[in-house]
């Protein structure tokens, strides 16, 4: 009885220990024939037997063949990549220039670009082709028509930028060109232009102060003529009377001036300037 007891208890573990061993090959199983698409991200099928599979799989949990099939993730949200490149102008300036690009991929085509590019595609593509197309719009312009006309160049440069993306399946968003700037030859030739023209200006000032001067010496020389004529008119014909009364009204205006300085001392012409001394005091002081 003990024993048959035994063998019942040995072989209800090893069972146990089977079905143990089953649920984890079977759970194992399970789990390497599911795989998860979050929001926002596509996955493409890699099939040993047929290659990459045409549908691109949408969001939620999905079914595989373990061992058989493979999935690649790709993010299919909008993502910043900024890039720079020193590029010549048409006069042969060189120009440095600092694009933003916000891309994203073209979802149907998302086993083409497996198929060519990878799950990396935009850093392989974007760069290349932004250098591409800078390098050509910019060789387009003179160094100051990059400022002048930026709204043009940079409309230029989206256009053209799309147009390539659009070869790889790479959809863009927006295009825009965040920072310019020039070489330092061609900043100290700005430079010195700008300071040539502001001694232009001041040239031209210069000269037509000199013009209005010149101007108003004459018109204060016809005055002057114009008066001494009057004034030798009207010497002919009422005599010397005249030059008296200006002469008197110009020592009332003297004299009106001196008057209200506090710093004029009047003294007596003539001998009598000791006439207000005291004779006493002369006398004790011998």
């Amino acid at each position: 009885m003990a024993a048959g007891g035994g063998q019942a208890a040995v072989s209800f573990l090893t069972n146990v220990a089977r079905a143990a061993v089953g649920l984890g090959i079977s759970a194992s199983i399970l789990n390497s024939s599911l795989y998860t698409v979050d929001g926002g991200e596509r996955a493409v099928l890699f099939d040993r037997f047929r290659g990459v599979l045409d549908e691109t799989v949408g969001e939620g949990t999905h079914f595989l063949v373990p061992w058989l099939q493979k999935p690649y993730i790709f993010d299919i949200r909008t993502r910043p990549h900024t890039f720079s490149s020193n590029s010549g102008t048409k006069d042969l300036q060189m120009v440095n220039l600092t694009l933003r690009l916000l891309s994203r991929p073209d979802v149907p085509m998302l086993p083409v670009i497996f198929k060519s590019l990878g799950t990396e595609y935009d850093e392989k593509v974007l760069p290349s082709i932004g250098n591409e197309v800078l390098k050509a719009v910019v060789a387009q312009f003179n160094a100051d028509q990059l400022l002048t006309e930026r709204p043009h160049v940079s409309a230029l440069v989206r256009d053209a930028l799309t147009r390539r993306a659009r070869d790889f399946n790479i959809v863009l968003d927006d295009v825009a060109i965040t920072h310019l700037s020039y070489g330092a030859e061609f900043s100290n030739a700005v430079e010195k232009k700008q300071v040539a023209q502001q001694e232009a200006e001041r040239s031209k000032f210069l000269v037509a102060r000199a013009e209005q001067e010149r101007r108003a010496a004459v018109i204060r020389a016809e005055g002057e003529s114009e008066a001494a004529r009057l004034i030798s008119e009207a010497t002919s014909a009422v005599g010397i009377g005249i030059l008296e009364l200006r002469r008197i009204e110009a020592a009332r205006e003297i004299a009106a001036t001196l008057s209200k300085s506090p710093n004029v001392v009047y003294l007596p012409g003539g001998n009598n300037m000791l006439l207000g001394l005291n004779p006493a005091g002369m006398g004790q002081g011998r």
